[in-house]
């Protein structure tokens, strides 16, 4: 889903980390093609809502703007940009690429 604007973003962070109904976990798409996840984003508040400041963003915008919320289905090797750590799948097919 397209983040339309800051009001849309601060309605998506308010509503939690799983979707309802179903309650699959969510990450964020950011404009540099990066996956943020929803722990980091909650962290981070501030400096994803500063990116709302400028229209169009700016180049020094384009690693904190989120576009677009996701459902992680089923990539279990899906990490935050930010963190590192591991974004929650919402299935595991158990077909990791990373298996030999």
């Amino acid at each position: 889903m397209i983040i339309r604007d800051l009001a849309h973003l601060q309605d998506i962070l308010d509503n939690g980390p799983y979707t309802f109904p179903g309650g699959y976990p969510l990450y964020f798409v950011m404009a540099d093609g990066e996956a943020l996840s929803f722990d980091a984003a909650l962290g981070n508040r501030e400096l994803l809502y500063g990116t709302f400041d400028h229209e169009p963003p700016t180049i020094e915008d384009q690693e904190w703007r989120p576009v677009a919320v996701e459902i992680n289905w089923e990539c279990s090797d899906l990490r935050c940009a930010h963190t590192g750590e591991l974004i929650e799948a919402a299935y595991d097919t158990g077909d990791d690429h990373e298996r030999a």
